[in-house]
């Protein structure tokens, strides 16, 4: 069996989180959602669990950041084209959300763009072509292993 990714973020709003999320492409798995969480499939190995910050206490002891303010992780979606990661972002931003956090990037065989979610999660979308990107990078030496 493939591995599977499961990202816990917590939310203030699981159901307005919920449809911005599927504004940006996922679908919810009603089987492992309430009104508490929110499980959204992006694929079938990465999964977004939408959790309020009532249900995120029950997983973990800690306090819940603002990640207005602070940095917790960035999370990076690939895309298949220059033209996907565009839509993802532009789906974002009209889902609520706010597109172009950080510059874009774009070097030619790579682009990126950026979006926050409604409580401020950072995520970037990224499209590349491995192909001219391993002919544009430089070829330097492997990493000794640390003795």
């Amino acid at each position: 069996m493939a591995k599977m990714f499961f990202l816990s973020l917590p939310v203030k709003d699981v159901a307005k989180s919920t449809a911005f999320y599927e504004a940006v492409g996922a679908t919810k798995n009603p089987m492992f959602s309430n009104e508490a969480t929110s499980c959204m499939v992006f694929s079938e190995a990465i999964y977004i669990m939408l959790l309020s910050h009532e249900r995120m206490g029950d997983f973990i002891d800690r306090r819940i950041i603002d990640p207005r303010t602070e940095i917790q992780a960035l999370f990076t979606f690939s895309a298949d084209s220059r033209n996907d990661v565009d839509q993802t972002v532009e789906r974002a931003a009209a889902a609520g959300g706010r597109a172009d956090i950080n510059e874009k990037d774009d070097y030619g065989w790579m682009y990126g763009r950026s979006f926050e979610d409604l409580d401020g999660h950072c995520f970037g979308v990224n499209w590349m072509d491995l192909e001219a990107a391993t002919k544009a990078m430089p070829q330097s030496e492997p990493a000794s292993a640390p003795m």
